[in-house]
């Protein structure tokens, strides 16, 4: 008996697993499939697109297993999610195919009992698993001692038996693995929000998570995500209280113990971040916000849900913070999180969601939404990212019986409020977060546009970097910041080689200039830097400029 894994990638309000992104489940999946004793073929749906051999394998295979579902949309430069309906036409031939995945979640059952396959609920894991057992013919296997209410401690040996299915990835090494610490949510009202499936928060045993980090990292990843969690500051915390408490001792002696396993990650970031939690535990959010400056890598983003500055769509919707408790928790990350790393951005800075056609939603909310990032603004805080969204009306939420009469109805009003924050707020952080002349490090160049280079750090919410200059997929490089985008920014490599770079690249940096470049240009080769000095003239004494060329 054989089976095939096809990552149609996932996108949950706590889940990424578009690449360089990869979510837990692949790990789950493979992990099942090993301990069952059944050999596994894994791919991307993005390999399997363009490989003739991906697509016989699965026609050969006695199991199928495919991911998906697009929960929260959004624009991805590392690889396109199978849909729905490019779904109905892989025709793949498997004897037994199987589709996980919160795409349950997003499509109607009707939809999806014309497809071939067997639908599992979402979370599916405990489904999957007994299934898997049947068809092994292991029925009578114990799976857990509490068979009936599996916690999400069940996944613990999957996740590490299942590690190795990176290596079968097509980005490997060059993944960033998402962590599960905990599913469910607390709050569980927000109306739109798919994370009540979950129920009340189960934690995740933390030796277990950092066994699974160990396991990844001897599998040769060196970049992680904490996420797959509603609220990264509660984890390990005290959850019978009214809103739960963090426990800074708990994250000390898990970051301390992440580290000593694992002393050379590159990447250790978060995702999501409660900011009701800062509002009503300030004092214990500070210190595990400090152990997370401390211990976890720079450019980190804590994700916030403001959902929306207007007090009667937060009352409406039963949204877990009022604005003012997210405007103290913007305070807060910033106090501790806005200083330099060695990456050159700041160690930890506060991201904000809008949700836009929420119920009671009026045109004054975009007017009070506005307000509230001028007043961040104003205040002089930094906002890393600021998401803006259309609600996804999605079955078993309160939104599903309301409908998407907001959106329709507002739809003029959403796309002025998005050009403004675009043009007004994104670009001004962008040039306070990353001024010109700033040196971003580590940065994989992923797609070519032209003479333009698209290339990223492996992070959480990384920054698309438009390089000037050709450059091959999967090359690293360094570069400094040259001008702006509205949520980009544009940089020539660093050290910038003056007897090879290009005239468009030599131009760009600050203090040469079209016709110095020119000049450069056609006075080389410079073999040495007093060469090089008689054509700069005056600007040899410009200290950006040697920070930027080299030879």
């Amino acid at each position: 008996m054989k089976a095939a894994i096809l990552d149609g990638y996932v996108d949950e309000p706590s889940c990424l697993g578009v690449p360089p992104y990869i979510s837990p489940y692949p790990r789950y999946i493979y992990g099942m499939l090993k301990d069952l004793g059944i050999p596994a073929y894994y791919t991307t749906i993005d390999h399997f697109r363009r490989s003739r051999e991906a697509k016989a394998y699965f026609d050969r295979v006695d199991i199928a297993i495919i991911i998906a579902g697009i929960a929260v949309p959004g624009k991805y430069l590392g690889g396109k999610p199978l849909s729905l309906t490019e779904l109905g036409r892989l025709n793949i031939r498997a004897e037994k195919k199987i589709l996980v995945g919160p795409i349950v979640l997003e499509t109607e059952m009707r939809e999806l009992e014309t497809l071939d396959y067997e639908v599992l609920p979402f979370p599916f894991e405990y489904h999957l698993f007994r299934l898997l057992c049947r068809i092994a013919g292991e029925k009578d296997r114990e799976i857990e001692s509490e068979s009936s209410s599996p916690t999400r401690n069940f996944v613990n040996r999957f996740a590490v038996l299942g590690s190795e299915v990176v290596r079968q990835h097509p980005e490997f090494p060059n993944l960033i693995c998402e962590i599960e610490t905990y599913k469910g949510c607390y709050w569980r009202g927000c109306s739109f929000c798919i994370e009540r499936i979950h129920s009340v928060p189960q934690m995740r045993d933390g030796k277990a998570v950092i066994d699974e980090i160990e396991s990844l990292y001897r599998n040769g990843i060196r970049h992680f995500r904490l996420g797959n969690q509603t609220d990264f500051l509660t984890y390990g915390g005290d959850f019978s209280k009214e809103f739960p408490k963090p426990d800074p001792e708990f994250m000390l002696a898990f970051h301390r113990e992440v580290w000593r396993r694992c002393p050379n990650i590159k990447t250790l970031h978060l995702d999501n971040v409660n900011p009701k939690t800062i509002a009503e535990y300030p004092e214990a959010s500070a210190e595990v916000i400090k152990t997370i400056v401390m211990y976890q890598s720079p450019g980190n983003v804590a994700a916030m849900g403001l959902e929306s500055a207007d007090e009667g769509v937060v009352e409406a919707n039963n949204l877990a913070a009022m604005p003012d408790e997210v405007m103290m928790a913007i305070e807060l990350v910033n106090k501790y999180g806005r200083y330099i790393g060695h990456n050159g951005l700041p160690y930890l800075l506060p991201g904000i969601n809008f949700v836009i056609g929420l119920k009671g939603e009026t045109k004054e909310t975009f007017e009070k939404n506005f307000r509230f990032l001028e007043e961040v603004m104003e205040r002089g805080l930094l906002l890393r990212r600021i998401n803006i969204r259309q609600v996804k009306i999605l079955k078993g939420t309160p939104m599903e019986s309301f409908g998407d009469k907001n959106v329709r109805r507002h739809k003029k009003y959403f796309r002025r409020f998005k050009e403004r924050v675009r043009r007004d707020i994104d670009t001004e952080m962008l040039k306070k977060i990353v001024p010109v002349g700033r040196r971003i490090t580590s940065l994989r160049c992923e797609v070519k546009e032209g003479k333009i280079t698209f290339a990223r750090q492996l992070a959480t919410y990384p920054l698309l970097i438009g390089l000037i200059g050709e450059y091959d997929r999967n090359t690293w490089l360094d570069a400094r910041v040259v001008d702006y985008g509205q949520r980009s920014i544009t940089a020539v490599e660093a050290p910038l080689d003056v007897n090879r770079a290009t005239l468009k690249q030599l131009e760009a940096v600050p203090g040469i200039g079209r016709s110095l470049a020119a000049k450069i240009v056609a006075e080389r080769p410079f073999r040495s830097i007093e060469e090089l000095k008689k054509v700069l003239g005056n600007q040899f004494k410009n200290p950006e400029l040697w920070l930027s060329i080299a030879l």
